[in-house]
């Protein structure tokens, strides 16, 4: 692959994202027009479509069967193209094959694409000497900075998949999982269990029959796909004890206007309108908190339950570890939030406070994902280690400070 190998068409426009109105259109600042684009990626894509960022799109010529005339093909992070044009994934597989760049696939071709077999499809039947190998392949937009996580959604298709390869290796054919990581830096490959445990102990479960290929790739700024394939280590040590319903999560309330609550020992607090994060943990049975949060009907029992009667529930995200890390998520929200509630949920630890406020939704905020990455992923890694040349966010020594900064408090 020493020739530019393009998957996308060599005319390239930029734009600046805006908004994600649904899952399959974006809006974007095209000089001074704002333009809407076909997005061909079901994802969450939440740390990747920030607004400002740089969209790389193609122009086609309308149709009946297009309604949109621009498509979303990448979305720029660090100055670095980041494919999101799912629709393509297979043609990127199928030139790292023909091209002999996936190891341990050097010498497998392609016999078929788009496999039927019994209920399901898979994307290709490859021959490598006389055995025969079913490959599924999936695309990866999840990363930190040397960690990459699949999926960033909820993918029962994805899990049946899993299990139907299992099945499928165990009636004697080789099956394999092609995960095409976008980030040129990242070194380590798990399953995101936080957002999908289902999928993740499955993952776990078929590891004896299904083998995992995680490949880290990068793109130039042309979108041609660049001679770089690294293979990724996945830490199965590590997996089996984390992937477990149990740890912390960020609860996001949004909060219309302002308006005084009653908290407990707390009395009438004064909350600002704005949107609200409380860092949360339940050491048992995860899911099951997270969903109590989520229902308004519930007998109140904690200071976030009279804060979620009179608020919009936005989302729930969380972080599962096998360590309590709710004390250290929070001292980590105060150095990023406008302000703190003084003493709320926090009456059982230390903590000035688990309930920080934003003027802006904290979801479009790059200090929050680097947050919410570092927790769910970065954790894993040597804290000391070297970033990657193009790495310049938020700085880990700024965004976990050992002591409070000065952030406006709203107390008694």
């Amino acid at each position: 692959m020493n020739k530019k190998v393009r998957i996308f068409p060599e005319r390239i426009i930029q734009a600046r994202f805006i908004e994600r109105p649904n899952r399959f259109l974006i809006r974007c600042r095209l000089g001074k027009k704002v333009i809407s684009a076909f997005l061909p990626n079901p994802g969450r894509l939440f740390e990747l479509l920030l607004p400002d960022r740089t969209i790389y799109l193609s122009q086609e010529a309308p149709s009946k069967d297009r309604r949109y005339l621009y498509t979303a093909i990448a979305v720029e992070r660090e100055g670095f193209p980041i494919v999101l044009h799912t629709h393509k994934t297979n043609k990127i597989a199928e030139s790292l094959l023909r091209n002999k760049k996936i190891p341990g696939l050097e010498e497998a071709r392609v016999l078929r694409s788009e496999v039927r077999i019994g209920r399901n499809r898979f994307d290709f039947l490859l021959k490598e000497k006389k055995e025969e190998l079913l490959l599924e392949v999936k695309s990866c937009t999840l990363f930190g900075e040397k960690v990459s996580m699949f999926p960033d959604a909820i993918t029962e298709r994805g899990r049946r998949h899993l299990l139907e390869l299992a099945r499928i290796s165990e009636q004697g054919m080789r099956t394999a999982v092609l995960f095409i990581v976008h980030w040129p830096f990242a070194e380590i490959f798990m399953p995101d269990y936080h957002t999908d445990l289902e999928f993740s102990k499955t993952f776990l479960q078929v590891r004896e029959k299904v083998q995992f290929l995680p490949v880290a790739i990068s793109w130039e700024q042309d979108l041609s796909l660049t001679n770089t394939v690294r293979t990724l280590r996945i830490p199965w040590s590590y997996l089996e004890k984390e992937i477990e319903d149990r740890g912390s999560y960020l609860l996001i309330l949004q909060l219309n206007q302002g308006r005084r609550i009653s908290i407990g020992v707390l009395d009438h607090l004064l909350f600002k309108k704005g949107f609200y994060v409380y860092v949360g943990s339940a050491m048992n049975h995860l899911s099951r908190r997270m969903e109590r949060h989520r229902r308004l009907r519930k007998r109140h029992h904690w200071h976030i339950d009279e804060l979620r009667a009179v608020s919009q529930f936005h989302s729930i995200l969380p972080i599962r570890s096998k360590e309590r890390l709710e004390c250290e998520i929070a001292r980590s929200m105060a150095n990023i939030s406008e302000w703190r509630v003084e003493g709320f949920g926090s009456t059982d630890c230390g903590c000035p406070g688990h309930l920080f406020g934003f003027s802006r939704n904290p979801l479009h905020l790059e200090g929050f994902h680097k947050l919410l990455q570092y927790f769910r992923m970065e954790r894993f890694f040597n804290k000391e280690r070297e970033p990657h040349p193009g790495f310049s966010p938020i700085p880990l020594s700024g965004l976990f400070p050992t002591q409070d900064r000065g952030i406006t408090r709203i107390g008694r």
